[in-house]
């Protein structure tokens, strides 16, 4: 089984609904992805999937994100915009977007910061 992964980051604000403490008020981040795909297969080329590809994938899932207030963006109007919520819409958004015959997606990390992440995998 061969893993690849790639890291984009984005930057955004949100706050934290049903939550008492400094996160309940508008602050933002530099949120930093991790993207992991598994593959059992190589292509002619030698590569489960180009790296250029994988990257410009994962910077079109994040572009509805990057610069944004996280809570006036759908799902996050309705769903709180946290790490573990990030992480599974991200893969979700993905996952639509990779060719399946050739790589899944295998998991989602999402850092806030650089001591703190959430990871979604299915």
């Amino acid at each position: 089984m061969f893993t690849l992964k790639v890291i984009k980051v984005f930057s955004a604000a949100h706050n934290l609904r049903e939550y008492k403490g400094k996160c309940e008020k508008l602050h933002g981040h530099n949120w930093k992805v991790e993207v992991e795909v598994q593959g059992k297969k190589l292509g002619r080329s030698g590569m489960l999937i180009d790296f250029h590809d994988l990257k410009k994938k994962v910077e079109d899932a994040l572009a509805k994100l990057d610069h944004g207030y996280l809570n006036e963006s759908a799902p996050f109007d309705k769903i709180n915009p946290t790490s573990e919520n990030l992480a599974k819409y991200i893969f979700a958004s993905l996952n639509r977007h990779l060719p399946s015959a050739v790589c899944r997606l295998s998991k989602i990390t999402v850092w806030e910061s650089d001591t703190a992440c959430a990871t979604y995998k299915e």
